[in-house]
Formats: structure tokens, C-alpha cells, sequence
């Protein structure tokens, strides 16, 4: 019982490999942690499976002589308190992201700080919270911190939004989270399914990401966007932005560039371009990081009104290093619509 009690299974990895090779993602058993301070000790019932997790996961010369744990979206239990915990008590049931900058959460237990946790929405089970954290995060923050959107749904009602890679994670919360705060959504998608998958949550306009983005635009008699989102390739709409982009809006965005960026191309239009990355609170341990405790909290209270839903596409059982490997070989193929999530060690 002993054994049972002070160890936990988890997925890790000691090398960086590509996803075929079967010692890219490990089953692995290691030591329960113990909340101590503002850390949650949770027991994690599902996790979700981001691109974030491929990247870190990516073939590089280096090897962890203690299993590496990815994973950044959790949904569980609150097993145990640290100290100084005033959000949460033990049995809540709570989702969250993590930070980059502790072991992640692909772990029968996790610990995590307060102040990055929300309350589970209680119309979810665990996998559908699960797949909700990084990319809500993201979206949110992107829309209304970063372009700095307003919640007034009259003064939004003239204006339109550009979201390149709508039917991914963080697309699919961005179309539901700027249809509500009233703008009029454009989003890309290329195949059956995912201009399906936008529509149903909201888009109003799909134009290919394959193809003229510009030229489809105007087609549908769409000059110019006040703002774009684009979750996708940075440097290969670079131009695209650059050309449908209005007077003095704004560009959001999250994927570093491959390439050298001419910046010119922005200046006469006065744009705003801004980076979302929804690490950055907690890896600087910001004097606001408990602001993602809060928008947590707010979406959770979206989804329990009906407001916006999970965007869950598909479940793997059990939580191990097979099943994970399955998820990422299927993430880094680009054909994943929504999110990915994982139930039950």
C-alpha cells in the first residue's frame, strides 16, 4: 500500500525523438509530489494534447536523466492543499493550463499554483474540460488583452475579424469568444469537415487558407478587417495580413517565424502587431497571474450558460505513452480538427 501511496504513473521521455520511435513518449512511474505553498496537489482525471507538447517533444541532441514530463492541459480532482491556499479546498473538481516552467501535467497527480486554476465547468465531464485550458487561454487572451477587443457587442457590430486556422485548438474557442463579443467572423479552413466544424461554431464567412485569402475576401465583398488572429504560419501570410488589414487595426499573433519579417510592410496602415504567448504570466510570475484564474473561471461560466462549448473532437483511453504517442502523430499530421484528449491512468 506504501508504494501505492508515495509513487504515481506518468508519461515522460530521457530522449528527443521523432514520433515513430516508440522511446519518444514513456510510460514511466515516479514519486507523488506534495503540495506545499499556493500549490494544488491534483489528481488528474484527463489531459489534453496541444502542439506545444509536439514542439518541446521534437528531435534535439539532449537527454533528461529524469523522465521529462510535457502535458499542459489538465482536468482533476483537488487531492491536497499547500499552506497558503485560499481559491480552492480539497474534492474541487478544477481545469487549467500549467506553466512551462514545472513538470507537466501527463501525471496520475499534478501540482500546480492556485492562482493558474479554475473551477471545472460543472456542465463538463473531465474530458471535455480538458480540452478547453491552453487554447481558451490563448484565445482570450489574444482577443482581448493582446487586440485589445471590447465586450460591448454594439460598438463590435461594424467590425470583422480575420482568424487564420479556425478549425484548430485555439481557432476553434477564438470563432466562439469574437462571435459573442459581437464582430462579424471570418475564419480559414480547407477541407469538408473543418469549414463545417467553423461554421457550426460561428463563423460567419470561410475562405481556404490554401487558396487568394485576399481575393476570396473581396468575393464576398469583404474590403478589410480591423482585426486578424492568426493561430497559423506567421510568415506565410505575412503579405496576406499586410493587405487586408485596415487602417490602424491590430494583428494578433502566436507562431514564431521561420524567416526574417519585413515590418514595413505594416507602417503606412499604423498597424498594431502583438504576441500572445499564454506562458508568459506564468513563466515571469506576473503580478497578474491570477488573472488566468479569473478568465477560467469567466469561460467556465460561459460554457454552464450555453454560451460557448467545449471543443473536444476525439478521446483516447487509457492515459499512456502509446495512446500519447497516437495523439501527437495525428497533431504534427496537421489534420486535427479541435482537440485531443486523453481520460483514465
Amino acid at each position: 500500500m506504501g508504494l501505492e501511496k508515495n509513487t504515481m504513473k506518468a508519461v515522460g521521455l530521457h530522449k528527443y525523438l521523432p514520433i515513430e520511435n516508440p522511446e519518444s513518449l514513456l510510460d514511466v512511474e515516479l514519486g507523488k509530489p506534495v503540495a506545499t505553498g499556493r500549490d494544488l496537489l491534483v489528481r488528474v482525471k484527463a489531459i489534453g494534447v496541444n502542439p506545444v507538447d509536439c514542439k518541446v517533444r521534437s528531435p534535439k541532441d539532449k537527454i533528461e536523466a529524469v523522465p521529462k514530463i510535457l502535458g499542459w492541459d489538465v482536468a482533476g480532482i483537488v487531492e491536497e492543499i499547500g499552506k497558503d491556499v485560499s481559491l480552492f479546498k480539497i474534492g474541487d473538481e478544477v481545469y487549467y493550463s500549467g506553466t512551462m516552467t514545472r513538470p507537466g501535467g501527463n501525471s496520475e497527480f499534478h501540482l500546480v499554483d492556485e492562482q493558474l486554476v479554475g473551477n471545472k465547468p460543472a456542465s463538463l465531464n473531465f474530458a471535455q474540460a480538458a480540452a478547453l485550458p491552453l487554447t481558451t487561454i490563448t484565445a482570450y487572451e489574444g482577443l482581448f488583452t493582446r487586440l485589445g477587443i471590447g465586450r460591448n457587442t454594439a460598438e463590435n457590430e461594424d467590425k470583422k475579424i480575420l482568424i487564420i486556422g479556425g478549425a484548430g485548438g485555439v481557432g476553434s474557442i477564438a470563432v466562439q469568444l469574437a462571435k459573442l463579443a459581437g464582430l462579424k467572423v471570418i475564419a480559414t479552413a480547407s477541407r469538408p469537415e473543418s469549414i463545417n466544424w467553423v461554421r457550426e461554431l460561428g463563423a460567419d464567412e470561410v475562405v481556404n487558407h490554401f487558396g487568394d485569402i485576399t481575393g476570396q475576401l473581396k468575393q464576398a465583398g469583404i474590403s478589410e478587417v480591423q482585426y486578424i488572429f492568426n493561430v497559423n504560419n506567421t510568415s506565410l501570410y505575412w503579405k496576406t495580413m499586410s493587405e487586408v488589414i485596415a487602417p490602424q487595426g491590430k494583428i494578433c499573433l502566436i507562431v514564431e517565424s521561420d524567416k526574417d519579417l519585413d515590418f514595413n510592410l505594416f507602417k503606412n496602415k499604423s498597424v498594431t502587431i502583438a504576441w500572445e504567448l499564454m506562458f508568459t504570466r506564468s513563466t515571469f510570475q506576473t503580478t497578474d497571474m491570477i488573472a488566468q484564474h479569473d478568465l477560467l473561471n469567466e469561460v467556465s461560466d460561459l460554457i454552464d450558460d450555453g454560451k460557448i462549448k467545449t471543443t473536444l473532437s476525439e478521446i483516447l483511453s487509457p492515459v499512456n505513452a502509446e495512446n500519447l504517442r497516437k495523439a501527437h502523430a495525428k497533431l504534427e499530421s496537421g489534420l486535427s480538427i479541435g482537440k485531443i484528449v486523453l481520460e483514465n491512468f
